[in-house]
């Protein structure tokens, strides 16, 4: 499957912004102990971007703190990568228990550096839209990528387990970026899996008739959904609370 390297569409005071959180989400401190590696990589030609809580902060304008970072990198790449950490005194963390066939878990004094090269559910290995189209920033002086949006959505449609729901998330982004996304890529990412995708978006445009109604309105046919305008607020405020779904999207 061809994909497009097309960057998400950011403006200059967007990145700034982006930076500025990112930097107040993540100390000095604990970045200090994950710039070395970082720039190592760099140096070496490995190309790799941030995911997981970070990204997920910044796309959604939802602040997560977090005291672990993602980082998502070519298959091809991994083990070179997980040497730099060792180098630099990462050991790995047992503490809880992972699957070493798709990412590994290091950890230095109290900071965890998560390192993923496909999907906890093996449906996909990343590639370089994984590391190439998502937001370029500059943070103390290390550029790192971010993951993009479509495919920090894609990872999230799967995690619906008994004890944790990632589908919250996945309408916090569509929130604050669904007008902006590039439907046509992600549509081409979920594939079959699409109807997924499409039951998330019947839920929120149940919460946020209003938001939904910016999106492209081609999208709702190829999803086999209705394509009638919704009708209301931004937030329905009354349906978001009726699921406790209040802390999911600005106030």
């Amino acid at each position: 499957m061809k994909i497009d390297f097309c960057p998400p569409m950011a403006t200059p005071g967007e990145l700034r912004r982006a930076e500025s959180v990112l930097e107040s989400l993540v100390p000095e401190e604990q970045w200090a102990v994950y710039a070395t590696v970082l720039r190592q990589a760099l140096d070496l030609g490995l190309r790799f971007a941030v995911g997981g809580g970070l990204a997920y902060s910044l796309y959604s304008e939802c602040q997560r703190n977090t005291k672990d970072l993602d980082v998502f990198i070519l298959p091809d790449d991994h083990q070179p990568f997980l040497d730099l950490m060792a180098l630099n005194g990462f050991t790995e963390y047992t503490a809880v228990p992972y699957d070493p066939t798709w990412s590994y878990r290091g950890h230095r004094q109290d900071y965890i550096l998560d390192v993923l090269w496909r999907m906890l559910n093996n449906r996909a290995v990343f590639d370089d839209a994984w590391v190439s189209r998502g937001w370029q920033l500059n943070i103390r002086g290390v550029p790192v990528k971010l993951i993009p949006p479509e495919e920090l959505i894609w990872s999230k449609l799967y995690i619906i387990y008994r004890e944790r729901c990632d589908w919250p998330d996945i309408l916090s982004i569509l929130h604050a970026r669904g007008a902006q996304l590039d439907w046509e890529h992600l549509l081409a990412r979920t594939g079959d899996d699409a109807p997924l995708l499409g039951s998330v978006l019947t839920l929120f445009r149940w919460l946020c008739p209003g938001r939904a109604a910016t999106f492209p309105h081609w999208i709702w046919k190829r999803l086999g959904l209705s394509e009638t305008a919704p009708v209301g607020p931004d937030v329905d405020r009354s349906r978001a609370d009726l699921i406790h779904g209040g802390s999911w999207f600005p106030q």
